[in-house]
């Protein structure tokens, strides 16, 4: 049976990256670019973007002259992703709980908060166990996630946005564990309008220091904004986690 979760009906519409993508193509440039700065390298070492979705993270760093291979759940995004593929770059449809390559890149990211969507724990563990057995030993994971009390202070719960014709009303709420939000779309396109809800966990960096330890990943360093800023846990909107392959 197929998987219906929101996560493979909402990542597969165009709306989506629409929404989230078509903008933010300067700051995930600038991030990239900080990031390689601060890591480091080795010229054309491997690196795996999980949860890459149309590749734009991935085309940067290959443009940089890494070996590049993205992983998405998604058919259209890698669908999309493939028109870019060269000897550097790499795409493949792939859910990130199933086990991938064994001790072959030296890095592994996961950017933009494209984690924390599944129904149990034990399926998030299998999506850091696939990650950590990817990584040669002493690779290099980095996890960008949001701030969990920082999004709680900070939660905005109405909003409208227009985009290119297509209207988008989001609302937000939160409980004990997860952050919800329910967007509806009205556009030209479309008879009537649709509704996508996204339900994200509520992991802290001691949540994600226990995920890692379990799968041989120690933390490393913690930064709070993609200009890799102090982390504070109630004043910066990003978690961005470094934890290396014991």
């Amino acid at each position: 049976m197929a998987d219906k979760s929101w996560y493979t009906v909402w990542f597969n519409s165009p709306f989506y990256h629409k929404l989230y993508f078509e903008r933010d193509e300067k700051e995930a440039e600038a991030f990239i670019h900080q990031l390689i700065k601060h890591l480091q390298p080795a010229p054309g070492c491997r690196m795996l973007d999980v949860a890459c979705g149309k590749g734009r993270h991935s085309k940067i760093l290959a443009a940089l002259g890494f070996d590049v291979t993205g992983i998405d759940l998604s058919p259209a995004s890698i669908a999309w992703a493939k028109h870019s593929e060269n000897e550097r770059l790499h795409f493949f449809m792939h859910d990130m709980r199933l086990p991938f390559y064994s001790n072959y890149f030296d890095y592994a990211f996961n950017f933009f908060t494209s984690f924390g969507y599944f129904k149990t724990r034990r399926e998030h563990d299998a999506a850091i166990r696939t990650i950590a057995k990817s990584l040669k030993p002493g690779g290099v994971f980095v996890m960008d996630y949001l701030n969990v009390h920082y999004a709680e202070e900070h939660l905005v719960h109405n909003e409208i946005k227009e985009i290119s014709g297509t209207i988008y009303e989001i609302h937000r709420w939160e409980d004990h564990t997860h952050f919800y939000k329910k967007i509806t779309i009205t556009d030209p396109a479309l008879l009537k309008p649709t509704e996508h809800t996204e339900k994200i966990a509520k992991f802290s960096l001691g949540d994600f220091t226990e995920l890692f330890s379990y799968q041989g990943l120690q933390v490393q360093e913690v930064f709070g904004d993609y200009l890799l800023g102090y982390f504070d846990i109630k004043k910066t909107p990003r978690l961005i986690v470094l934890a290396q392959k014991k």
